[in-house]
């Protein structure tokens, strides 16, 4: 609550997420282990990584691994990417029938080219007739199950060729439970700001719960999104990157209570600690997890005084022991950086423009899908 104004709970299906919050899938990055990390620190929703939709198809063991929750993970939420409808259906009724998952998310954001260009992520709201089957059929899918379908979206491929509105009413006859916007188009990528009066302009335009991303650094900046758009939720990806106490702010946030004290350096490291042996119990591998954990160091200490050779020495960890006596050598009482507050954290990139299928352009109303469109299998 800010200023007598109450927040709801997020409805999605018959579930009632508190705070409306939502951790935003991120490759490589929202496995279980940082998901059971941001948890810890307060409620919403927890996405894992993006999963494609052959992959699950196929039973790739290496897919199988990704969609693993933990057992104290209650709602279990999964995010899809697929470009034909027929294997989006066939992936979303293995979900529901084999009860991997509460919730299901389609992803049409992704802005990565080897996504685009293949017809999928932010590239596939432009082909409306085949959008709007892929969404149809998921919805259809999951529906058996009880199994609440979401989409994530753009606004569009650039600013020539927005999707948004369209889009999101599609997405709405189709029978989905809620809408997220990231609002940048796919031209953007991660750069510039994000269009909060697109986030406005959706919600005005649809009935069902909509959901705004982009910008959300701080706790603050979600309260300030939501009495601007008027949105539902709230979709969290980069600012929580080297800061899963970020969700312990939201919640407090939400609630009209006080965000919690910065954290010192010496806070952080117990933080970096948990979160590296949660990765090796989860992968089952030391020097495996370590691995993984090096990629967060950088995301933990910016704006901390670290030397570059200790900060070197961080992010070549090979063993829980070396990152221990690594960490040890940090002052624990040096106070968070202020000045890091508010600053955009992971992938910040140039706008560029966006690989598409040959022809993708032409026409809005071809369903056919993609040549070669769900070739990669991989699961990531």
């Amino acid at each position: 609550m800010l200023d007598g104004v109450n927040y709801a709970p997020l409805t999605l299906g018959t579930h009632e997420v508190w705070p409306p919050v939502v951790l935003a899938p991120m490759a490589g990055i929202t496995n279980v282990a940082f998901r059971n990390l941001c948890r810890e620190q307060g409620g919403g929703v927890y996405v894992c990584e993006m999963i494609t939709t052959r992959a699950l198809v196929e039973r790739i063991p290496k897919t199988l691994k990704m969609i693993e929750f933990g057992p104290d993970e209650k709602f279990r939420s999964l995010q899809l990417y697929g470009v034909d409808p027929d294997v989006t259906a066939r992936a979303v009724r293995m979900v529901a029938e084999e009860g991997w998952a509460d919730h299901i998310d389609l992803n049409f954001g992704c802005p990565v080219p080897k996504v685009t260009r293949r017809g999928g992520g932010s590239a596939l709201p432009w082909r409306r007739k085949l959008f709007g089957r892929i969404v149809k059929q998921a919805v259809e899918a999951a529906a058996p199950a009880g199994i609440p379908l979401t989409i994530k979206m753009r606004k569009g491929i650039d600013d020539d060729h927005l999707t948004y509105i369209e889009a999101g009413l599609i997405a709405q006859e189709a029978g989905v439970a809620a809408v997220a916007l990231h609002a940048r188009t796919a031209e953007q990528r991660y750069s510039g700001t994000a269009d909060w009066d697109a986030i406005a302009g959706l919600k005005q335009a649809l009935d069902v719960p909509v959901l705004g991303n982009g910008d959300i650094w701080e706790a603050s900046d979600a309260i300030r999104m939501v009495e601007h758009t008027g949105v539902d939720g709230v979709v969290v990806g980069r600012g929580c990157l080297g800061r899963p106490w970020l969700f312990k702010d939201l919640q407090a946030a939400f609630a009209g209570e006080p965000t919690q004290e910065l954290p010192t350096l010496g806070e952080v490291v117990k933080i970096m600690s948990r979160h590296a042996h949660l990765l090796v119990d989860a992968l089952g591998d030391e020097r495996h997890g370590c691995a993984d954990f090096r990629k967060h160091v950088a995301w933990y200490l910016k704006g901390f005084p670290v030397g570059g050779d200790l900060r070197r020495s961080l992010a070549m960890v090979k063993s829980l022991a070396e990152l221990d006596d690594l960490l040890a050598q940090l002052d624990p009482s040096e106070p968070f950086p202020r000045e890091s507050l508010g600053q955009p954290r992971g992938r910040i990139n140039a706008p560029g423009k966006v690989s598409l299928p040959y022809g993708w352009l032409d026409s809005r109303d071809d369903d056919t899908v993609p040549e070669g469109a769900e070739m990669e299998n991989s699961g990531g």
